[in-house]
């Protein structure tokens, strides 16, 4: 949801650099923050006799943060206006709160254990819980699918359609993100071996 601020930043600067500049910051953050959920639960791997113990944590925190997030449903005002000097720390507290790296942490952990017919998540599960770089590459291939993403849109709306079309037709997906993460967790809970 960062990319309104590559816009304004463009906008505000008039300038095309502004705008990438804006989704570089972005984009690092948002790494940073799965980096800094991803790479605890690796080392915690370690510990194999704890992996149920850790399984119900995991599906617990994302059961809070996806509670916290449809209590708490109001945005801080001082997020309105974020300078492009602190948007990579903008991406990553964002990307932390709306649980970037903990929708991974469930895969990465074994947590979604998969039917034997199920090859693609049974192949993730496997990937991801065997090596390190994967989580890596599996953390920037995120990155680059939300940064280009984003991206196209933010350019879109900052090269042709403006500051009008944005404030007219912005919708909110915070409750459906809530509840989407409150479900994982659940579902996540129901799995525990």
């Amino acid at each position: 949801m960062g990319w309104p601020l590559a816009v304004s930043a463009a906008l505000m600067d008039k300038s095309r650099n502004s705008f990438f500049n804006a989704l570089i910051a972005l984009a690092a953050g948002h790494l940073f923050a799965m980096a800094a959920i991803l790479f605890p639960f690796t080392a915690l791997l370690f510990l194999a006799e704890r992996q149920r113990e850790i399984q119900i944590g995991a599906a617990c925190l994302v059961i809070g943060l996806g509670v916290y997030l449809l209590v708490n449903r109001r945005h801080p005002r001082f997020l309105a206006r974020v300078p492009p000097s602190r948007l990579a720390l903008w991406s990553f507290l964002a990307a932390m709160a709306h649980g970037a790296g903990l929708m991974l942490v469930p895969i990465y952990l074994g947590i979604c254990r998969t039917i034997a017919t199920d090859a693609g998540h049974a192949a993730a599960s496997d990937l991801m819980t065997g090596n390190a770089k994967v989580a890596v590459l599996v953390a920037l291939a995120h990155t680059a699918a939300m940064t280009s993403s984003g991206g196209l849109l933010a350019f879109g709306v900052y090269r042709w359609l403006g500051l009008r079309f944005l404030s007219k037709s912005w919708f909110n997906l915070d409750l459906v993100w809530a509840l989407s993460l409150i479900l994982v967790g659940v579902l996540s809970l129901m799995f525990v071996h």
